[in-house]
């Protein structure tokens, strides 16, 4: 199959684009609408996403004697854990596959995944899982096209230091310090609008991926839960039996810039969705009081505290990723929508 050529070609011609690399089936693939009561049958379901699905830093993992164990994928993240929620109401879903995965760009929705750089250690293209029965596509992808590790790297010293973390600043000759007007401005403005364009075009394409590979799925596309609360203030306690502050070494006055980033995402990823007839899941307005910042009710986990993960015996941060608390939101709102498309 052809693949597609990152571009900032508009709209139309990036939709002609798409059609033409799945040989022009696309407009007879229209997902079947559904009505009346929740399915007496299992519901064959395919989960895809990048680490904020597979549910990072929770452990134990899955897939811990072969490659895919390097996704980092949670036994018990926010598929397994809604599966079994909607279970105990009646609708049975049968997994076909859970093929998130950390680190995922958008483009391994159709391209394979190297896992680690340089290890030759690869996963297969995430709609490689999808089946002509398939029903039911659910998941998220985007934050890592967008780049927040980079937007993080950008605006912080300690994060900027040799770790696991992938990823490079955007610009390492410009401090950290100064990010704010980084990427308010000039190269980390056009930076930011670019990697924006991308991503919408990118989910575009996966989008009618999913309906050309399983042409009556329900697709759901689940976004991200917030990092940075409206009050940043909030920012400059440590959590309850941490040290470091939630974003560590981040500015203050960079916090919304991150913020704003996550929200336009959002934005991009609802737009999507409804403009190609998918289904979104918003999690960034349902979690305004579980942030990085919110204490004792934080969902999302410090960028330096210690994550539930080990690797050689010490401990793997969360780099704002969701905790139990986050995990379980995001399974709540998640199966609720499930629940709404299978039970309309």
């Amino acid at each position: 199959m052809a693949t597609r050529t990152i571009s900032t070609t508009p709209k139309a011609r990036r939709s002609a684009a798409v059609a033409v690399a799945l040989g022009g089936c696309l407009a007879l693939a229209v997902p079947a609408g559904s009505a009346g009561a929740a399915p007496a049958d299992p519901v064959p379901t395919v989960f895809f996403g990048d680490s904020y699905t597979a549910n990072f830093g929770i452990s134990p993992v899955n897939n811990q004697d072969s490659e895919r164990g390097w996704c980092f994928q949670a036994t018990d993240n926010y598929p397994a854990v809604a599966t079994r929620s909607l279970k105990g109401k009646g609708i049975t879903l049968d997994v076909q596959a859970d093929v998130s995965c950390g680190s995922a760009l958008v483009r391994h929705f159709w391209n394979e995944q190297e896992l680690l750089p340089g290890s030759g250690l690869k996963v297969p293209a995430q709609q490689d899982a999808l089946k002509e029965n398939t029903q039911l596509v659910v998941g998220g992808l985007g934050g890592n096209t967008v780049g927040f590790v980079n937007i993080l790297k950008q605006c912080s010293d300690k994060l900027r230091e040799p770790s696991l973390l992938p990823g490079d600043p955007v610009d390492a000759d410009s401090p950290a310090g100064e990010c704010k007007t980084f990427f308010e401005s000039g190269d980390g403005k056009e930076w930011l609008d670019y990697k924006f364009e991308q991503v919408e075009g990118e989910l575009e394409e996966a989008l009618q991926r999913m309906s050309y590979f399983s042409p009556d799925a329900r697709r759901v596309l689940v976004g991200y839960p917030r990092l940075v609360p409206q009050d940043t203030a909030k920012c400059l306690t440590a959590a309850p039996g941490q040290t470091e502050l939630p974003f560590a070494d981040v500015p203050q006055d960079a916090l919304p810039v991150l913020d704003q980033a996550q929200k336009r995402l959002n934005d991009i990823m609802q737009k999507v969705a409804t403009d190609d007839g998918a289904d979104f899941v918003d999690l960034y307005d349902k979690t305004g009081g579980n942030t990085a910042c919110d204490g004792a009710d934080r969902g999302i986990g410090g960028v330096l505290e210690e994550s539930k993960l080990e690797l050689l015996g010490t401990a793997i941060p969360w780099y704002a990723h969701p905790n139990e608390k986050g995990r379980d939101i995001q399974a709540e709102q998640v199966a609720a929508k499930i629940e709404t498309v299978l039970n309309p």
